[in-house]
C-alpha cells in the first residue's frame, strides 16, 4: 500500500560524491523513497498549515506530490482505505460524524492548531444593539426577519456552510432543533463568495447574520466586539454524535459576544491530523513529526487576513512561516529523525 522505493542512482551518486554513507543519509531523511499522498479540505483558511507541513515532511525525504483538495466525506473514507495519507485538517468533535468511515484504519493526531478553535454565529453589532438580538430565536421575529430579509422571500437570510462541510450537518440540525427552518434562509454557495458579497452589504450600512468559524479572515475582517458580535443560541442542543459534549458548548471569555459565558451553540474543536494507521506504523518520524508541531493560531489569522487580501502565495508564505521559526520547527524535525532512525 504504501511501498519503500529503492535508492536512486542520483542518490547513489551523491554518496558516492559527498562521502556520506546510506545510514547517515537514511537518518537525516527517514522519508527518502516514499510517496505521500496528502489533501486539505475544500475551505481554503487550513491550507496555509497544509502547506507547512508538506514543507517540512519534504524536508524529511517524503515525496509529497500535488495535495488533493477534497470534502470531508471523500477524505475520511479515502483515508482509511489507504488511497490517501493523511490531511492536518480535522475538525473534531465536529467531524465525529465521519469516524466510522476511518476508525480501526486511520488515527488522529493533535493539535496541529493551537489556541482553540471556535464556531458560532454573528450579526452587525450596529443592528444587533439597535434591534435587541441577542440570540438565534430573535429571528423569529417579524421585525428581524424584515431586516435580514434580502431577498424578499420573507426569511432572514444567514451565511451558512456548503453542502459536504460538517459544519453544515450542525447547523441544520439547529435549524430543526430551534423550530428556525421558517424564520432563517440558509445561503450555501460558496462560503468565500458569499462571505464577500455579506462584508459588501456590512459596509454599506446593510444587516448581516453569517455563521463562521476560528481561524478565519472572517473575524479579520468584520472584528468580534467592534463589527459583529457572537450571539447565542437558545439551548445547546447538538447532533447525537455530540451530544455528550454540550457543556463544551457554551465558553466563557468570549471576545465580542453579547454575554459571558456565551452559549455559542458549537463545542470547542480541535484541529488535528488524521493519518492511516498503516502508514504511521511504518513511518514513525511522521508520528513524531505530528505529535511535536503546533502552528499559533494567531499565525493563521495573520495569514488568513493575507490571503484574503489578494496574497495568494501560499506556497511562499509557508516558507516564509518555517524561516521565521527555524529553531522551533527544527526541533520537531529533530524529533521526527530521531524517532524514524
Amino acid at each position: 500500500m504504501f511501498r519503500l522505493k529503492t535508492i536512486s542512482t542520483v542518490t547513489a551518486l551523491m554518496l558516492a560524491t559527498t562521502g556520506l554513507s546510506a545510514p547517515a543519509i537514511a537518518q537525516d531523511q527517514p522519508g527518502a523513497g516514499t510517496e505521500i499522498i496528502m489533501a486539505q479540505p475544500t475551505w481554503d483558511t487550513g491550507w496555509f498549515y497544509t502547506e507547512i507541513y508538506k514543507q517540512l515532511l519534504t524536508e524529511l525525504g517524503y515525496s509529497v506530490g500535488t495535495v488533493l483538495t477534497l470534502d470531508n466525506a471523500a477524505f475520511y473514507q479515502s483515508v482509511g482505505f489507504g488511497d490517501t495519507t493523511l490531511w492536518v485538517d480535522g475538525w473534531f468533535p465536529i467531524h465525529n460524524p465521519y469516524k466510522s468511515a476511518f476508525e480501526g484504519t486511520a488515527e488522529i493526531i493533535g493539535p496541529v492548531v493551537t489556541g482553540g478553535a471556535m464556531e458560532g454565529y454573528l450579526v452587525d453589532k450596529k443592528t444587533a444593539e439597535a434591534m435587541d438580538i441577542t440570540s438565534l430565536e430573535d429571528f423569529k421575529r417579524d421585525d428581524v426577519k424584515a431586516a435580514f430579509d434580502r431577498d424578499g422571500d420573507g426569511k432572514a437570510d444567514m451565511v451558512a456552510c456548503p453542502p459536504g462541510w460538517g459544519c453544515e450537518l450542525t447547523i441544520e440540525h439547529h435549524m430543526n432543533a430551534y423550530g428556525l427552518n421558517d424564520d432563517i434562509n440558509l445561503i450555501k454557495a460558496g462560503y468565500p463568495a458569499a462571505m464577500a458579497d455579506a462584508v459588501a452589504s456590512y459596509d454599506t450600512g446593510s444587516p448581516i447574520l453569517f455563521y463562521t468559524w476560528t481561524p478565519n479572515w472572517t473575524v479579520n475582517e468584520l472584528v468580534p466586539g467592534e463589527d459583529v458580535v457572537w450571539i447565542e443560541v437558545p439551548e445547546v442542543n447538538l447532533p447525537e454524535e455530540m451530544a455528550e459534549l454540550s457543556d463544551a458548548a457554551t465558553r466563557t471569555g468570549v471576545e465580542g459576544c453579547v454575554s459571558d459565558p456565551c452559549m455559542l451553540g458549537f463545542p470547542a474543536n480541535s484541529i488535528d491530523a488524521v493519518v492511516n494507521s498503516q502508514f504511521l506504523a511504518e513511518n514513525p518520524a511522521v508520528r513524531a513529526l505530528l505529535e511535536n508541531g503546533e502552528i499559533p493560531i494567531t499565525d493563521v489569522y495573520a495569514q488568513n487576513a493575507a490571503m484574503n487580501a489578494g496574497d495568494s502565495d501560499i506556497e511562499a508564505q509557508a516558507a516564509a512561516w518555517i524561516a521565521a521559526n527555524r529553531a522551533l520547527v527544527d526541533g520537531w524535525l529533530e524529533a521526527a529523525r530521531a524517532a524514524g532512525a
